[in-house]
């Protein structure tokens, strides 16, 4: 049965993209991502309407992938290694360097609902750098988050997005290995 409301984000994972070459991606086991608070992607594209016989003759919608924020408590350090390129140094500092390119990778996630608990997939993303701030400390201590934008694309060889899956109780189906191995449709 389907949901009749979501709630919720846990389970956010990550899984480092490889390009072949001719836009063939294979994906490196996902990685979790803990403390999720909230996520937000929206659609990315544009409606064409052309004018004929004086009304809309043709409407067309393009499907540029979604982009958004994914808010976590505190990014992980295999993540700023793996995706945004950070080297760590011999003597055990993090560096970030201009002109270190951004890996791509799939973002695996999981929504709440009333009957189903929704796992989703976003086949090829980029994350660019999180801000770097804090504040003081006052009468209680008010944890920061660190954000980071996500654009999520078409992958180049079948031009798929994402993906989502409902609840299935099967331990052969996809939903029940969706954060071990990113899930291929078979189409």
């Amino acid at each position: 049965m389907a949901n009749k409301i979501q709630y919720g984000i846990k389970n956010v994972y990550y899984a480092k993209a490889t390009d072949d070459g001719n836009g063939n991606l294979t994906y490196a086991a996902p990685v979790a991502i803990p403390g999720a608070r909230s996520i937000s992607l929206s659609a990315s594209g544009e409606t064409t309407n052309w004018h004929a016989d004086n009304k809309v003759y043709y409407s067309g919608n393009s499907n540029n992938g979604y982009e958004g924020d994914l808010v976590v408590a505190m990014l992980p350090d295999s993540f700023r290694q793996d995706i945004l390129g950070e080297v760590l140094s011999q003597n055990g500092m993090y560096v970030e360097k201009t002109g270190t390119p951004a890996a791509e990778f799939a973002l695996l996630f999981q929504f709440e609902g009333d009957d189903s608990a929704t796992r989703f997939c976003m086949y090829r993303c980029t994350a660019a750098r999180p801000d770097v701030a804090s504040s003081t400390v006052e009468e209680s201590i008010e944890p920061n988050e660190q954000t980071i934008s996500i654009t999520a694309m078409a992958r180049i060889s079948d031009d798929i997005v994402k993906s989502f899956a409902l609840y299935d109780a099967d331990a052969t189906s996809a939903y029940q290995k969706w954060f071990t191995e990113v899930q291929e449709p078979t189409l």
